[in-house]
């Protein structure tokens, strides 16, 4: 016992000597007294080889040369953890790391071109929400319960009875300005949209629209006809060409879809419009008269059109995008390619 005392005589004046100056001394210290083959465990071992009278003693001993070792690392500890915190100077005279520029996103760059087309002919921007009731996403839009054209639209339902659901299209927007604004109403409303369809490189589950409402007296589908010229011009060029096709939505009649001439081979014929010549971008018509009686208004005084276009078959007119899922995806392989300020 007296040769054990010794050493741990020897011991104290080991670790009263130990110099700590970094986290690898103090590892060091760690290891040679704390850890599981350390002399802390090595002198506790030697227990079983004291004499029974003799024990309290020496446990007394130990443990006072254990609080010494477990003292000194735990006041380095903080030390050596406060200067890794710290760190090197800073040098200030330093140039500061570039920044690299943001941009919008694409969809965002043809919505905005559209929406600023739009204002120049006096439309305002009117927004509603994303998730709509039955009313303004279909019944008031002259889709009632049953009505074979919410068969067109698989849609999203947050709740039944009564229903709630994603919108299927901004015309919701519409009706409720229509609710609530004093005629004459000249509005777009630009929007994601919700429809149960599956994913694929020409289809998504939600895309985005632009959607255009003029109400007033004397509306005529010349009128129509020539704020689509005016956009198209714009959009795509002052050469090209516009058709209308009779078709039918539920809240316009007459109906029309509206082609352009290919913006790829200007109308000779290529894969992008099926060797046609022409590319559907949108559809329109006048305000059906059942759509205004439902929101109060009366149609013998009052009519309007309306249009609505998928930004994103826009945006494939613009940048030859072949799958949309990449729009929605956040690569920014795919993101960096687009720069513009607006």
């Amino acid at each position: 016992m007296e040769q054990v005392l010794q050493q741990i005589d020897q011991y104290r004046k080991e670790i009263d000597q130990w110099v700590i100056a970094s986290a690898e001394d103090l590892e060091n210290y760690r290891i040679r007294f704390l850890g599981t083959k350390g002399v802390v465990k090595a002198l506790f071992g030697e227990m079983k080889n004291v004499p029974v009278e003799d024990k309290r003693s020496f446990g007394q001993v130990l443990n006072d040369f254990k609080q010494l070792a477990e003292a000194k690392y735990e006041d380095h500890k903080g030390l050596t953890a406060a200067a890794r915190t710290e760190g090197p100077a800073i040098d200030l005279t330093l140039p500061g790391d570039a920044l690299t520029p943001g941009t919008r996103h694409p969809l965002s760059l043809v919505r905005n071109r559209i929406v600023s087309i739009y204002q120049r002919l006096g439309f305002a921007v009117a927004e509603g929400p994303e998730i709509e009731d039955d009313w303004h996403n279909f019944t008031a839009l002259n889709m009632p319960e049953n009505h074979p054209a919410r068969d067109m639209q698989d849609t999203f339902y947050v709740q039944r009875n009564p229903d709630w659901v994603l919108r299927t299209h901004t015309s919701s927007v519409q009706a409720r300005v229509l609710e609530t604004t004093p005629l004459p109403v000249r509005i777009i409303c630009p929007g994601r949209v919700y429809r149960n369809e599956t994913v694929s490189a020409r289809a998504n589950c939600f895309f985005h629209q632009v959607e255009g409402l003029y109400v007033d007296k004397d509306v005529s589908f010349a009128d129509l006809k020539q704020t689509l010229y005016f956009f198209v011009r714009e959009m795509f060029g002052q050469h090209t060409r516009v058709r209308f096709r009779p078709s039918y939505f539920p809240f316009t009649e007459p109906s029309a879809e509206m082609d352009i001439s290919c913006t790829v081979c200007g109308g000779q014929g290529c894969s992008l419009c099926k060797h046609t010549g022409w590319v559907e971008i949108l559809g329109c018509g006048m305000v059906h008269p059942q759509l205004l009686t439902n929101l109060g208004i009366d149609p013998e005084v009052y009519t309007g059109f309306a249009f609505g276009m998928g930004v994103e078959r826009i945006a494939q007119l613009n940048y030859r995008v072949n799958d949309l899922r990449l729009y929605a995806q956040n690569d920014l392989r795919f993101l960096q390619q687009f720069t513009s300020g607006t």
